[in-house]
């Protein structure tokens, strides 16, 4: 098992803990597995990434038989039974045919015959809150499936949900759970830079029929360079986004435009601050379209802001809400991008006098660089969410489970996402902040009759 952690570890950086903890837990095919893992954290943690490997090493390594797959797949209880029944079967191509969880159960024992040579079983299910929407059973002979079979069998659930959610009347058996928290923005930048190499080699790539800036590429393009770009990179992406793929990506579309004014011969490669300042107006523009895929050819990249505006109209107008969640989307963006102590002069018709002073006006004379809206979203509770939603909207609404399932469903969508208490939303204790940007917000205000602007600090 040693061998096994030893080969996954360069392969998933800073789990290193994870992995230790579940190489001790499975332990060699020889010994006794526990009944049932359970492993859970937020996308992007790398729990199905790692599950796999693993499961992939041990099959390798040691005489155990896996099977991993995905609940959502599996519309129906047959659909999944049939699926690792054929991943578990001791010779490959054996099709069995099962209806229900003891005709599973009772073939899984024959597979503790002498004919069967694996020594030990390990079954992945990802996306494991499925299984709460199968029959009854299905979830509690899991956890008991070694109990039931007699065989060295260990079950392990991956899901974003902590284990408590799975709990029903009749109860559950007791479980391991092993928690896999979201990077800190230091591992992040750890993990985006182990793909330097490969960043590096496409860069070549792509530069090799022009000789000039592929002699710059290769002079300039250096390990203390690629972390400088991470750095101001995430400096602007990670209190939106904290999904490690999704950061992957939208940091290889990026890199591109940063390195252009070095290629270019106006900018050293050492000289960071007027890097940020060509960059920082693309990577604010690319913060408004992640999660959405947006693309732009070769010939549109001259104009990057103006064409990344147009596609972000369009996508606006298209996106189909309903009437009262278009509210909710704006009163999340006005939450996130006004200060709490203006609510009051924003959204209250008859909020008394207010002197001016030097010093106020002072500070109202914001530049680019200081507006909200160009710094990012600021958390906010739910309280104050429905506050403004209330304030804005003109007609009266009351306050239903419908309209609160709005909200999740804008977080499902990734148009706002949670920064603490994601299970408290119905006690008003969560926070959330909106990912959307000013363009996305004042096409989405067109579209219901709102000006947004009106009702922003950086516009009065």
């Amino acid at each position: 098992m040693e061998s096994i952690c030893s080969s996954l570890e360069p392969m998933f950086p800073c789990r290193e803990a994870a992995i230790e903890t579940l190489g001790e837990l499975i332990g060699d095919s020889s010994e006794a597995y526990p009944s049932a893992i359970y492993l859970f954290g937020h996308s992007g943690t790398g729990k199905t990434a790692l599950t796999r490997a693993f499961l992939k090493e041990c099959g390798k390594r040691q005489k155990v038989r896996t099977a991993h797959l995905n609940a959502i797949e599996c519309y129906t209880t047959k659909i999944m039974l049939e699926i690792l029944l054929d991943s578990l079967a001791p010779e490959q191509g054996d099709s069995v045919k099962v209806d229900n969880m003891l005709d599973f159960v009772e073939q899984l024992r024959r597979y503790a015959a002498p004919r069967a040579k694996a020594q030990g079983f390990l079954i992945a299910v990802d996306n494991a809150e499925r299984l709460r929407d199968m029959d009854a059973n299905v979830l509690p002979v899991l956890l008991r499936l070694q109990e039931l079979t007699n065989l060295n069998l260990c079950v392990i659930l991956l899901s974003q949900l902590p284990f408590e959610k799975f709990y029903n009347k009749t109860g559950l058996g007791e479980i391991i759970c092993l928690h896999l928290a979201q990077y800190n923005k230091a591992e992040t930048q750890r993990i985006l830079g182990s793909d330097f190499k490969q960043v590096r080699n496409q860069l070549l790539e792509q530069f090799a029929q022009d000789k000039k800036r592929l002699e710059i590429c290769q002079e300039a393009v250096t390990e203390d360079f690629y972390n400088n770009y991470l750095n101001l990179f995430l400096s602007v992406f990670y209190k939106a986004c904290r999904d490690v793929p999704e950061l992957q990506l939208t940091s290889s579309k990026c890199l591109s435009i940063y390195l252009e004014p070095v290629l270019d011969g106006t900018v050293d490669a050492t000289d960071i601050s007027r890097l940020w300042r060509h960059i920082a107006g693309p990577l604010r523009s690319a913060l408004t379209q992640i999660y959405m895929r947006i693309e732009k050819s070769a010939e549109e990249t001259e104009d990057f802001t103006a064409i990344e505006d147009q596609s972000v109209r369009k996508l606006a107008q298209s996106l189909e809400l309903p009437y009262y969640a278009k509210y909710l989307l704006i009163a999340a963006f006005l939450a996130s991008h006004n200060a709490a102590n203006q609510d009051k002069r924003l959204f209250v018709k008859h909020h008394g006098k207010q002197r001016k002073r030097m010093q106020t006006v002072n500070a109202r004379a914001k530049t680019t660089e200081k507006m909200s809206t160009t710094l990012g979203p600021k958390s906010f509770s739910i309280d104050r969410l429905l506050a403004i939603f209330y304030a804005i909207l003109e007609e009266k609404v009351g306050l239903t489970c419908n309209l609160l399932s709005q909200i999740s469903t804008l977080v499902h969508l990734k148009l706002l996402s949670f920064v603490s208490g994601e299970q408290n939303i119905m006690d008003g204790s969560a926070r959330l902040q909106c990912t959307i940007g000013l363009e996305f917000v004042l096409q989405i205000g067109k579209v219901v009759g709102f000006n947004v602007r009106q009702y922003l600090c950086d516009f009065m």
